[in-house]
């Protein structure tokens, strides 16, 4: 049984659009998007430096689109057992789905970027991954520190956020068995409080979305649940900027459905890594560039169902 997942914001790189754009259509694809949302997503995907693609709200818009790109280059890969996304990804995942359309959830996560980065701005907030440790020691050691665990991502990692005191102060105090923490690509803290005000724009964006139910089984972030109903995604959507991912939920339901392959969408590498320590024996295929497309292929061809 094949899963499909999309990364979430962190993933992505400078310039790690540009192979991509050598694939027929891509460029007018990409071009057609850019002037829907108002953002050139070939400049900031080939061309922007690192600091240009951390922000907020070119980050979000560029993961999807680089998603949807790289799921579209891939071809027909029948009826994959399950889709999901981290973060920002759910909405690739939405609309590899048929829940949204691919111009819908481009527009959903610009007005999401957009919040989400003037939410950023009014505290200085990040996000940190804490490697290693144990879950019944570091969720108390990250409370007392006035943290929250943004994303449980599973097999040994745990992401903090808050404000940039508290970091320091996790870094200067790390619980016991974190070998590292390190900081993230992003401008916030996500998944947490601090995002709240991006919620409103989000529930208003939600109103004016046609919304269809899922296509393919969709597993939710907030819980690692199948969600079956399109309204309910949607609902979830604007809830999750808020509240903490839990991709290690998400892997269990992956293994209870009978995963046996997974391909992560472009920006790949992330949720390979997860799934290979925490899913042992499910192959992976993380697609970087088009180079990867075939080894994909080969996997669809095994694992998907027609």
């Amino acid at each position: 049984m094949l899963v499909l997942v999309a990364p979430g914001q962190g993933a992505q790189t400078p310039g790690f659009l540009t192979p991509w754009l050598d694939l027929p259509g891509a460029a007018d694809r990409l071009a057609a998007w850019s002037d829907a949302i108002g953002l050139d997503l070939v400049h900031y995907g080939t061309q922007a430096d690192a600091d240009a693609i951390r922000d907020t709200a070119v980050a979000q818009p560029l993961l999807v689109a680089a998603g949807l790109l790289s799921a579209s280059a891939l071809g027909d890969i029948g009826a994959p057992g399950a889709v999901a996304g981290h973060s920002v990804g759910e909405i690739t995942a939405t609309a590899f789905a048929g829940v949204l359309s691919e111009e819908a959830a481009l527009g959903f996560v610009r007005t999401r970027g957009l919040g989400m980065a003037e939410a950023a701005a009014v505290t200085p907030t990040g996000m940190a991954a804490l490697l290693g440790g144990e879950p019944e020691t570091v969720l108390p050691h990250l409370e007392k520190l006035g943290l929250t665990p943004a994303n449980v991502n599973g097999a040994g990692q745990i992401v903090a956020a808050g404000t940039a005191e508290q970091l320091a102060a996790l870094e200067a105090d790390k619980p016991e068995g974190v070998r590292r923490v390190v900081a993230l690509k992003v401008a916030g803290a996500f998944h947490t409080h601090h995002m709240a005000p991006a919620v409103a724009s989000l529930e208003e964006a939600a109103k004016s979305l046609e919304v269809s139910d899922p296509r393919f089984t969709y597993v939710s972030n907030a819980d690692g649940k199948t969600v079956a109903s399109g309204q309910d995604i949607v609902a979830r959507l604007v809830n999750q900027v808020s509240n903490p991912v839990r991709w290690d939920l998400c892997m269990e339901t992956f293994g209870e459905l009978g995963a046996t392959a997974l391909i992560e969408l472009c920006p790949g590498g992330t949720l390979t890594g997860l799934a290979k320590r925490a899913l042992p024996g499910v192959k992976t295929v993380a697609l970087k560039t088009p180079a990867d497309l075939d080894a994909a292929r080969a996997l669809v061809a095994e694992h998907a169902s027609a």
